[in-house]
């Protein structure tokens, strides 16, 4: 019996080797000594606890804001990822994806991105561009769209001018009628009648319906679907797994935040899932921070650097982003191809929010320090949105602002007794929403 064991853990013995040595030797012929597989093995392991948060940044400083900011009863779930010099260097999640549940938020669990769906749009159509396959000054009649214009502006008015949102429409015109059930295809083309803010081409006036009709341009240069197109040329090749389109690719996750208001969670609407390029994408927290490393230069064989240019150059002012003692701290407000550019400290910021039935999402990055932030949250409250310029502070080294400071909210007792509307002090919406 004895011997038959030492036999078997032998044998054991001798598969194990076999097989590390022809890891090793396959490693070795791909071209890859073993120090740099291990360092590749490294690499991918995700900074989650505590003893992982290392850099300039003061993780476990903010770890505790962002505790008490998601203990907060405005809150539900919270997901925050930091880039830090071009790495993932801090992920953490908070609060949960139901508060009747009580189910915990975790990195894997999906939330919607809502509007920063729309530098997925902008990143596609540079990309496309700068290979040569699309051309950001053909005006928008030339693929034929459901788009019209007042006056057969569509005629006039270029794809690069409908991505930094200058149709001249009234801001976000027609999108009460798309959250009342109505075809995005057909509201695009009664936009033909709708009021102007200016002239097009003149002016920044931000949209959904009309700037979801470069989904339709980006499918017809593609050959396929939009959402084929992001999926294939951009989220694939990321390894940005969760990454998906349409309301199942929320709630086919094994883990999905519910959208709440107060205590309340809320019914899914579809409405703004059917305009993908304004607002389709949701993801899990990980894949959202690959997102933003991309953005940085990170991938140029996804995204190459001229391409990435292309897409975050501002190209239209725009008016003062968020609200308050923040939209005094940022400075020449502006857009390019479905991303905001503005001045922070001194430093040129670019990124984009947003919000959408019962979610809230946030992505601001440095492009100089390849340092960012990416947030979600599914609830209505607007604090969260201070999230990236804390981080940034600790960045920089600067101790001005104290952006995760609650101390001028009611407490949580007095909160309780406080009517509805003040409740809400304290909520913002995000630009442009």
């Amino acid at each position: 019996m004895r011997r038959t064991l030492a036999l078997l853990l032998g044998f054991a013995a001798l598969l194990l080797v076999g097989w590390y040595g022809y890891r090793a030797l396959v490693q070795q012929r791909a071209g890859f000594p073993l120090s740099v597989a291990a360092a590749a093995d490294r690499k991918n392991t995700l900074p989650v606890e505590s003893g992982d948060w290392k850099g300039k940044i003061d993780y476990h400083g903010l770890d505790r804001s962002f505790a008490a900011l998601a203990a907060r009863t405005e809150m539900a779930g919270l997901a925050i990822a930091i880039v830090e010099d071009g790495e993932i260097r801090f992920v953490h999640t908070y609060g949960v994806t139901d508060k009747i549940s009580g189910e915990r938020v975790t990195p894997e669990t999906v939330f919607r991105w809502a509007s920063v769906s729309k530098g997925v749009a902008g990143s596609l159509a540079a990309k496309l561009s700068e290979e040569g396959k699309l051309n950001l000054d053909a005006p928008l009649s030339s693929w034929h769209g459901s788009l019209r214009l007042p006056g057969g502006a569509e005629s006039r008015v270029t794809v690069a001018q409908l991505l930094s949102h200058r149709t001249g429409l009234t801001k976000n015109a027609y999108d009460r009628k798309l959250e009342d059930g109505e075809s995005p295809g057909l509201l695009r083309a009664q936009l033909g009648q709708a009021p102007l803010q200016c002239l097009p081409g003149t002016c920044h006036s931000y949209q959904n319906i009309a700037f979801d009709a470069v989904s339709e341009i980006l499918g017809h240069v593609a050959g396929t679907l939009y959402s084929d197109a992001a999926q294939k040329q951009l989220f694939a090749p990321l390894g940005m797994k969760s990454a998906q389109f349409g309301m199942a690719g929320l709630t086919g996750a094994k883990s999905w935040a519910r959208p709440h208001h107060g205590d309340e969670v809320q019914t899914l609407s579809e409405s703004y899932w059917r305009v993908p390029a304004a607002a389709g994408v949701s993801s899990n927290i990980v894949d959202m921070a690959r997102w933003l490393q991309a953005q940085m230069g990170g991938n140029e064989d996804v995204l190459s650097q001229a391409a990435l240019t292309l897409a975050h150059a501002p190209r239209v002012r725009t008016a003062r982003v968020y609200s308050g003692d923040l939209a005094r701290a940022l400075g020449d407000p502006s857009y390019g191809l479905g991303w905001r550019n503005f001045t922070y400290a001194g430093r040129q910021l670019v990124g984009h929010s947003g919000a959408v039935d019962g979610f809230r999402s946030t992505l601001i990055f440095d492009p100089v320090a390849h340092t960012g932030v990416v947030a979600m949250w599914n609830n209505g409250w607007g604090r969260p949105f201070r999230i990236p310029f804390a981080v940034l502070d600790s960045y920089y080294g600067q101790s001005a602002n104290d952006w995760l400071d609650l101390s001028d909210l009611p407490s949580q007792e007095d909160r309780q007794s406080l009517p509805p509307l003040l409740s809400q002090a304290g909520t913002a919406t995000a630009p442009g929403e």
